[in-house]
């Protein structure tokens, strides 16, 4: 007789292969219909609050990893928290105003926007700006994040403009802003300064130089000393800057010595360095004359080594004996050190470069340069006239703009400023009231606060909001006043930011206005700069999150590294500047960048980037959610073919486990689950083990540690589930009564299995989840239309075995591989075929001795074998032969007690039980 077909083996229907690329889009369609963000949000309101706030990506091109990683890891958060029993509302969102926008749509669109009106520029930019945000949103869709797509937040639209403008013109009031003239990060190139954050370093080779500046005024301290002879030498990697030179700065205290070359020359630097210095000028021998502190040389001056001017000898604290000559080149058109010095000093500002990054008239025979073209040429002139001490070819790091990655200089221009300094106390107090994750994240913050003095915060860019400031055309002084601000913020959540373009400054102004500081109506200017687009970015949890969803201050901020002199900073920036507010957010988690599997950068010039959408068709998205949920994202997370490919591997093993359970639950009804008592303790093993998976899994979300929850699912399913419990529960399962007490409490234990183990990682493999909960049976107080739409589950404490209980069983996994490997031998010695064709006699140390009480038969089974013959010894012995006895047609276990039942040949009694209720088939 065939007994396949008496065999307990349905199937669900849940396909093996998960057809993702095609089934996931189907899935999305039935979310959709279902509203599944709305019905969350209801199914879970009147909870505690939990908000991530989106950090606004640019809306300037198509999706692509860095992307993937951080909206699944949102996703995650929002969906992980929602199943935890909290009300979590996610309003995504875009920043559009900037350079990126404008690079973008020049570069792609072929614009030559130079030759466009304001208007039309802008026009193009908002248009070029909405289809990005259409076309992330669709990817964004697809990886399915869930959220309220239909109403995204976008820094461009009139309502956040509007309350953009209020931002500034609060930090204003507050005293926080100024306009002033100070070098700053300027980009030639684009014609703009920059923000730090806009900033990234690059090696790039460079000629460093010595430079000789001749004593021309020694206040008569050195007048024993033949002046035509005697030199201060500095050094410099930016040749370029040297016109701009006014100043040489010294330590006040450190030791300056006269230096006597061969060639007669007498030379000043520290006394540090000397023997360095003149090594690098190719002098073996030299002598020092005298020695003094830096500031007796202070007010000194030198003669510039090319032009007809003097240089002053000032003093400094920050100069340093680790590098240079100890005289450090002062141009305070060029950096914010000299600046600072030269401003001290009541020195002229001089800024001899203009916005293209040309020489002005001021550098004499150099005028119309640009700065690179300029460098040979000064370089060669200063050898000619024998100003150069020596130069040498090095490799330095040198700052770049991220957008066009060209060379960037520091370039004093009139900005306007956001003065840090003014309340950065109040900013470092902020930062011990948020929860950094990783930790260090609250030192990061504290210290690029503390060394930041001002914020840059305009730019010279025509897509931007226009800093809404008016200049009286009588007295020439800024105007900014709650009346001009209010008028401002008013047209344009009229009319858009448009508008200031538009219209004349008096017909933005109220009717009647008048100078705040000279009374007079002799018209007015508006200002020309727009805002910095982290102030964009930085004010979004007032412009949108409190105004749209009406709380503050967020629960969360994450966002990539970079981000903490970025959107974190300049969001905190804001909040105490302008608000007088603590932080905007109670928790900050950070992530690494996207690399590729040998961990380099990915750029398309190299080839080895990834596309999430090749991704979504090749593997599904729940595969790129894996990889983000695999990945420490704490560090740089590679990606490449191979990892999606092993990744498949795991992810396979989830599925199969899932597969397993849902064959083995048809017709199971869940709301009668088998009692605690009644359970079998190998089951009570399995929900002991899911127990103590449920609890690391919990605490590894509260710390947003999601590479351990996917690690230990899998090896949940591999090693405890498929490896054991699965092996020995199939002969049971199968074979068993199909209601069989026996078989139920299998059943029940699945059961408590899958819906854990569904929940639990549906935050991370969001369509399979929800496919497996689509396809599994349920308890009456579960939600069925989505898994999205349940809690977690807790851990099954009733059901759970005691510590000694479970310590036998890991003594029982012990001796499982001990057979294991004597069965591996006795297949290889031809012995045995399959393991139920085996006998084992089994010795067991004392300890172990409590497997002599179970019953031989379940011992057997727990072994996949048909018979054990178990005795207690020194230490383990494992012995294989081939069982004696009659193989059951049905189970093919070999038994003595097999025998011929009624028209039945050869069965067992357990077997013949089961066949004897199944009715017959005529």
């Amino acid at each position: 007789m065939e007994y396949k077909s008496t065999l307990n083996m349905s199937k669900s229907g849940f396909p093996m292969r998960a057809g993702l690329p095609k089934r996931e889009p189907e899935m999305l369609k039935h979310w959709e219909e279902l509203d599944l963000y709305n019905e969350l949000l209801k199914k879970n309101e009147g909870k505690p609050l939990f908000n991530l706030h989106d950090g606004p990506p640019f809306s300037n091109g198509a999706l692509h990893m860095g992307h993937a990683l951080n909206k699944s890891l949102k996703d995650f958060i929002t969906r992980m928290y929602a199943m935890r029993g909290y009300y979590t509302p996610y309003i995504p969102g875009w920043d559009n105003h900037g350079m990126p926008i404008e690079s973008a749509i020049i570069k792609q669109n072929k614009l030559n926007h130079k030759a466009m009106s304001v208007a039309d520029f802008r026009t193009a930019c908002h248009e070029f700006a909405d289809h990005y945000i259409d076309v992330q949103r669709e990817g964004f869709k697809r990886m399915g994040v869930v959220g309220d797509w239909d109403h995204p937040y976008k820094t461009m639209d009139p309502s956040f403009e509007a309350q953009e403008v209020r931002v500034f013109g609060k930090m204003y009031r507050n005293g926080h802003i100024y306009k002033g003239l100070k070098p700053v990060y300027w980009c030639a190139h684009d014609e703009t300064a920059l923000a730090e954050a806009e900033i990234e370093y690059k090696d790039v080779p460079c000629t460093t130089v010595y430079v000789k500046f001749p004593m021309n005024d020694d206040l008569g301290k050195l007048g024993h000393l033949d002046k035509s002879k005697l030199f201060f030498v500095i050094w410099t990697t930016t040749i370029w800057t040297l016109p701009g030179n006014l100043a040489i700065a010294l330590h006040p205290d450190e030791s300056y010595a006269v230096v006597k070359a061969p060639n007669g020359e007498m030379y000043i630097m520290a006394e540090a360095l000397v023997e360095k210095v003149m090594k690098i000028g190719g002098f073996d021998s030299y002598e020092i004359v005298e020695t003094h502190p830096g500031s007796f040389y202070e007010n000194m001056l030198a003669s510039h080594p090319f032009l007809p001017k003097t240089s002053r000898l000032v003093l400094a604290d920050y100069v340093t004996m680790d590098s240079g000559t100890g005289c450090v080149h002062t141009a305070p058109g060029f950096g914010a050190d000299d600046y600072e010095t030269c401003k001290r000093y009541g020195m002229e500002m001089v800024v001899p470069v203009d916005d293209q990054g040309h020489h002005t008239d001021y550098a004499g025979k150099y005028a119309g340069m640009g700065t690179d073209e300029s460098n040979p040429v000064i370089l060669e002139d200063m050898k000619k006239a024998g100003s150069l001490f020596a130069s040498e070819d090095i490799v330095h790091s040198y700052p770049h703009c991220w957008r066009c990655k060209n060379p960037i200089i520091f370039r004093a221009t009139p900005q306007w400023f956001c003065s840090v300094d003014s309340f950065k106390d109040e900013a470092i107090a902020a930062c011990e009231d948020v929860r950094w994750v990783p930790g260090w994240g609250k030192d990061r913050m504290r210290s690029m606060i503390l060394e930041r003095t001002d914020w840059c915060i305009s730019r010279q860019r025509r897509w931007g909001l226009p800093i809404p400031v008016f200049y009286c055309k009588d007295c020439g002084k800024p105007i900014c006043t709650e009346e001009s601000i209010e008028a401002v913020a008013s047209l344009f959540e009229k009319k858009g930011s448009n508008a200031w373009f538009d219209m004349e400054a008096e017909d933005i102004l109220p009717s009647g206005f008048t100078c705040p500081h000279c009374g007079k109506q002799a018209g007015f200017e508006k200002e020309t700069d727009t805002l910095d687009g982290w102030f964009d970015s930085g004010s979004t949890h007032f412009a949108a999150m409190e105004r749209d969803q009406g709380f503050w201050p967020s629960t969360m901020y994450i966002e990539g590294l970079d981000q903490y002199r970025g959107w974190f900073q300049s969001s905190l920036l804001v909040a105490v500047g302008a608000l007088g507010r603590g932080a905007p957010f109670k928790e900050c988690v950070t992530h690494g960048w996207t690399v590729d599997g040998e961990g380099k950068a990915m750029h398309k010039s190299l080839g080895n980037g990834m596309d999430p959408a090749e991704i979504f068709d090749k593997y599904g998205a729940d595969l790129l959610r894996l990889w983000a949920g695999s990945s420490d994202y704490h560090v740089d997370v590679r990606c490449s073919d191979e990892i999606f490919k092993q990744l498949s591997q795991n992810y396979l093993k989830f599925r199969n486990t899932c597969k397993f359970c849902l064959d083995n639950l048809v017709n199971f009804d869940p709301n009668d689950l088998v009692k605690p008592e009644d359970m079998l303790p190998l089951d009570k093993w399995a929900v002991t083990r899911l127990n103590n998976l449920i609890g690391k899994v919990f605490g590894w979300y509260d710390n947003y540690e999601f590479h351990s929850v996917s690690h230990a699912i899998n090896d949940f399913c591999v090693v405890d589930l498929s490896s054991f419990y699965f092996d020995i529960l199939k002969d049971r399962l199968y074979c068993d009564e199909a209601d069989g007490p026996e078989r139920r409490s299998a059943q029940t234990a699945l059961y408590l299995i899958l819906d854990a183990l569904t929940r639990m990682f549906a935050p991370i493999l969001a369509f399979t989840c929800d496919e497996v909960w689509l396809a599994m049976p349920h308890r009456a107080e579960d939600d069925g239309r989505n898994v999205l739409f349940n809690e977690m589950v807790q851990p099954y404490t009733e059901y759970a075995l005691s510590e000694e209980e479970m310590a036998k069983w890991g003594r029982i996994a012990a001796l499982r591989s001990a057979v294991n490997g004597a069965l591996e031998q006795a297949r290889a010695d031809k012995v045995i075929g399959k393991s139920l064709e085996a006998a084992v006699d089994l010795t067991v140390p004392e300890e172990d001795a409590f497997l002599a009480e179970m019953d031989a038969d379940e011992v057997a089974d727990l072994f996949i074998v048909s018979q054990v013959r178990l005795t207690v010894g020194d230490q383990v012995k494992v012995a294989v032969e081939a069982a004696q006895g009659a193989k059951c047609g049905r189970c093919w276990k070999v038994l003595h007690s097999v025998k011929a039942v009624g028209e039945h040949e050869a069965l067992c009694p357990r077997c013949a039980a089961v066949m004897a209720k199944l009715p017959k088939v005529e």
